[in-house]
């Protein structure tokens, strides 16, 4: 049995630990459902650990105090999602307890493992039962008995991890949302994978290598997730570099937890990171700017990330904050060649070109299951050669990723609050750019309540919605965002839509044919609304859209 580890064992212990994550980070994505499905807490995890790898082998510190200083500032500063804030924080409380030590025996390193679970319930504003936070705690409290049974480290260890793997397969009937999709939480594993691969650094076992093949195990259902179990859209995480090292963060918890949820905010003497899921991330940027200087941030739309997931797509993802700032610092900004732009986001190379001969400067790639970043928004206006930037979002989940962007260009950033193709369409079609900034906003946001939008998709899963009894791939229809209809018949559905656009006395219809419309699919449709709506101006156009077959635009 090893008694004592000294700062090269520690480093050595952490090194394990990330290859062993690294190695099985697939697994855990696999069973992510908590708070939303979006696939990514191993690679959160498994990338926030390694930022402390990355540091650790640039030196030899022989003190455990000073490699636990170093992986902890790693991890903070490495840390992505609410997993990897939350293992920052266990790894802090660690480091807090060794600091200025040499070397840890069983006591005092279960002692450490005990701080750091105080660090990590402290952050989180509402710790929930059957996640990381659990399984941390007792894996804990076990060390701490097991140390006064064997002072030995590798005895200590060895308990905590025993335990730790017997809570987290209990997590399922713990927390409802995990039984419901009949998994154990991931954060949980996440963390007793890289327990597991310090512990294995003591026995002198060899460095995991990644798996060349997925291994058949459990894996999220995502289908089992309702709507309502989502509060907040946005998944929003950033770093502030404090004003003063003693500043009292309380005030900014209660205020983000006030428009939010699943909040965790670390910190070390220099700087702090917040997690946060909210519908209004700009406010919670401006706050915390308060204070000190808000340095990187990154925002995602958890809801189509759920959706993706749950109809087997990849959902799209900020994964390396440190890259996008590099990536912005590097880029330069267009000098202007005339006063108004406009920029406009789509998907599909039909809807791309028809933005284009309206006169858009550009077209950025995105839409429903495909969010574009605030980075990669603000990447395109700085791309337009003109002062004043009218972005059309043409996404109700897009608008607020764009109203980011003010304010992080000397371009002044207008953002016309277009929540579908066909708004943006028409927004485009009543500019006029010898009008002063103020009416030509006006004027495209009242174009917009002059055109209606119907939809066409299929539904990823089952659900009772809205009144309709919902089966994993019937046709849905949408109008104006709103559940219009469902049948195992697409046909039913254009004519019911064909007969909503005659009934509001429609003068111009469009509609746009997906990526998987043939074309003679795309004849019966129109045919289809010829038929029913005899008085409407009528057009068929390639969209070339994913997701939605039909987009009709009703004016």
């Amino acid at each position: 049995m090893i008694q004592t580890i000294d700062g090269l064992q520690f480093k050595q212990m952490v090194l394990h630990g990330a290859a062993a994550i690294t190695a099985q980070k697939q697994r855990i994505n696999d069973l992510n459902v908590f708070p939303v499905p979006d696939g990514d807490t191993g690679t959160n995890m498994s990338l926030t650990i390694g930022a402390a790898s990355t540091e650790l082998r640039k030196g030899e510190p022989a003190a455990i105090g000073e490699a636990a200083s170093i992986t902890a500032g790693a991890l903070l500063r490495g840390a992505r999602g609410n997993s990897g804030v939350i293992l920052s924080l266990l790894f802090r409380g660690l480091a807090k307890t060794l600091k200025g030590q040499d070397a840890a025996d069983g006591v005092l390193f279960a002692s450490a493992m005990q701080e750091g679970v105080g660090a990590a319930y402290g952050a989180v504003m509402k710790p929930a039962e059957g996640t990381v936070l659990t399984v941390s705690r007792l894996a804990s409290k076990r060390a701490v008995e097991a140390a006064a049974e064997n002072n030995d480290v590798e005895y200590v260890l060895a308990e905590a991890v025993r335990v730790g793997w017997n809570v987290l397969e209990q997590t399922t009937d713990m927390n409802p949302v995990l039984k419901k999709a009949g998994v154990v939480d991931a954060g949980g594993q996440g963390y007793l994978v890289i327990l597991e691969g310090m512990l294995s650094a003591l026995l002198g076992e060899p460095m995991p290598e990644p798996e060349e093949a997925p291994v058949q195990q459990a894996k999220a259902d995502f289908s089992a997730l309702a709507e309502e179990e989502l509060t907040f859209d946005f998944d929003t995480v950033f770093i502030v570099r404090k004003n003063q090292p003693e500043v009292d963060l309380g005030p900014l918890r209660t205020y983000l937890d006030g428009i939010g949820d699943s909040l965790v905010i670390g910190e070390d003497d220099g700087a702090f990171k917040v997690h946060v899921h909210t519908d209004i991330p700009g406010s919670a940027l401006n706050e915390a700017q308060k204070y000190g200087t808000l340095e990187l941030a990154k925002i995602e739309n958890m809801r189509t990330q759920r959706d993706d997931l749950a109809a087997g797509r990849k959902a799209q993802s900020v994964d390396d904050l440190e890259a996008i700032e590099e990536e912005l610092e590097g880029r330069g900004v267009a000098e202007p060649e005339k006063h108004y732009g406009f920029l406009a986001v789509c998907a599909g190379e039909g809807l791309a070109t028809v933005f284009q001969d309206l006169g858009v400067d550009g077209v950025i790639s995105g839409g429903q299951t495909m969010n574009p970043s605030t980075e990669s928004i603000l990447r395109e206006i700085n791309r337009v050669p003109a002062e004043v930037v009218f972005v059309l979002p043409n996404n109700k989940n897009i608008i607020m990723a764009a109203q980011q962007c003010v304010g992080l260009t000397p371009k002044e950033v207008v953002v016309v609050p277009t929540e579908t193709v066909p708004q943006g369409i028409t927004a485009m079609m009543a500019v006029d750019p010898e009008l002063e900034q103020e009416v030509l906003l006006e004027t495209l946001v009242e174009a917009v309540k002059n055109v209606s939008t119907a939809q066409i998709t299929y539904a990823a899963r089952d659900s009772d919605f809205d009144g309709f009894e919902i089966n994993e791939g019937d046709y849905l229809a949408l109008l104006d965002g709103k559940l219009f209809g469902t049948d195992q018949d697409i046909a039913v559905l254009l004519a019911n839509l064909a007969d909503q656009a005659r009934d509001r006395g429609a003068e111009f219809v469009t509609l746009f044919y997906g990526e998987d419309v043939t074309e003679e699919q795309s004849q019966k449709a129109q045919d289809i609304f010829s038929r029913r709506c005899p008085n409407a101006e009528l057009s068929v156009l390639p969209g070339g859209q994913p997701v939605y077959y039909y987009i009709v635009s009703i004016e």
